[in-house]
């Protein structure tokens, strides 16, 4: 049904098997080899998903930058849940803000990771769980696994990592276990978990130092995100915990591929953010710069684009209007003068009081 995604992952790991058994010194049988292979083939996929990965990173820093306006959306609309969603669709597509590229890489590796467990499992069909075949010893060594061929599935058998086969796992029933007795013989229970438990740890500390790291690029805003502060304390606690409690029901061949996939992301995570670090200071950089090109020279004087204010521009007129002459051919000033004198309160005094007081004198 999965064949799509089997067959894919088989191509890849059967490729870099066949390439580290080339080395001097491995050869096919070499767990090394196989080991190698799976680690490369993280690093195959890790490259595909790489311009996904940067897209997540500036999704996930666009969405914190976001946090405030989408914070006052949900107060505003909090009783209006259909409006609330059409006003986040606006301001998404205002910004240019696709939340699906936040998922898109830990999505396409969900079925990555599961077709390599499918296809590790299938190097050994003696066991008659859930997707078993229950196959004798003898059948299943002389049966191909997708593109693997029979003389890949006994050279995989034969595969040890410090004794221990990479598609073991320290639950891995007694009557599985036979299916290596012809190929390295019997490994013991204790083999088996020397090499996975390790590997579980190292597994589960660099899922928790990647969500560490993440953590503290979060701005105050987002990580004050109830949602968001969920989340971080799963990513910090409860996934590293899940590495070490579903570790013994892993193949080795698993915990060899979460180990690498938590060291690329670990390593990634450094650089992209690095990269954007340097961008975001060039871009200060040019705005500086920009300022100090439109700023005025040393030694000039700054033109005010600022508008006069209104006082200002009403003794303007004033003065104006006292240039101006009257329409009997007198200053307006004059005239000003004839007509009456301001008291001190502002009032004006009559202009005809001294004509009254001569007549009367008369």
């Amino acid at each position: 049904m999965l064949d799509f995604i089997y067959y894919p992952v088989s191509w890849i790991l059967w490729f870099w098997h066949r390439a580290f058994a080339a080395i001097p010194g491995l050869g096919k049988d070499s767990g090394l080899a196989w080991a190698l292979g799976v680690v490369f083939l993280v690093f195959t996929l890790r490259i595909v998903l790489y311009k996904p990965f940067v897209k997540q990173v500036r999704t996930t820093k666009q969405m914190q930058e976001l946090q405030p306006q989408i914070k006052e959306l949900q107060k505003k609309y909090k009783n209006d849940r259909q409006k609330m969603a059409v006003e986040m669709q606006k301001l998404q597509k205002e910004h240019g803000f696709n939340p699906l590229m936040g998922c898109l890489p830990v999505l396409a590796q969900v079925p990555v990771f599961l077709g390599l467990f499918h296809v590790l499992r299938s190097f050994n069909r003696t066991g008659h769980g859930f997707g078993q075949l229950g196959m004798t010893p003898e059948e299943n060594a002389n049966t191909a696994n997708y593109v693997f061929n029979a003389a890949d599935v006994q050279s995989f058998l034969s595969a040890r990592i410090f004794g221990a086969p990479i598609s073991a796992f320290i639950t891995t029933p007694a009557n599985e276990l036979l299916a290596f007795a012809n190929y390295g013989g019997v490994p013991s229970r204790l083999s088996i978990a020397l090499v996975a438990i390790p590997l579980m740890v190292i597994a589960g500390l660099a899922t928790h130092f990647n969500a560490r790291a993440s953590v503290a690029r979060q701005t105050p805003e987002a990580a004050a995100n109830p949602q968001a502060a969920m989340m971080n304390k799963l990513a910090l606690w409860v996934f590293p915990l899940g590495v070490l409690v579903g570790g013994p029901f892993l193949p080795i061949a698993i915990l060899i591929y979460w180990v690498s996939n938590n060291i690329w992301t670990y390593g990634q995570q450094h650089l992209v953010f690095g990269r954007m670090a340097k961008e975001e200071e060039a871009k200060k950089q040019a705005k500086l710069e920009q300022r100090a090109q439109n700023a005025p020279k040393p030694g000039a004087k700054p033109v005010s684009t600022k508008k006069k204010p209104a006082a200002a521009e009403t003794a303007v007129d004033a003065e104006t209007s006292d240039a101006e002459p009257s329409t009997n051919g007198t200053p307006k000033s004059a005239a000003s003068k004839a007509s009456g004198q301001r008291r001190p309160g502002g009032q004006k005094r009559s202009g005809s009081r001294g004509r009254a007081n001569q007549k009367r004198r008369r």
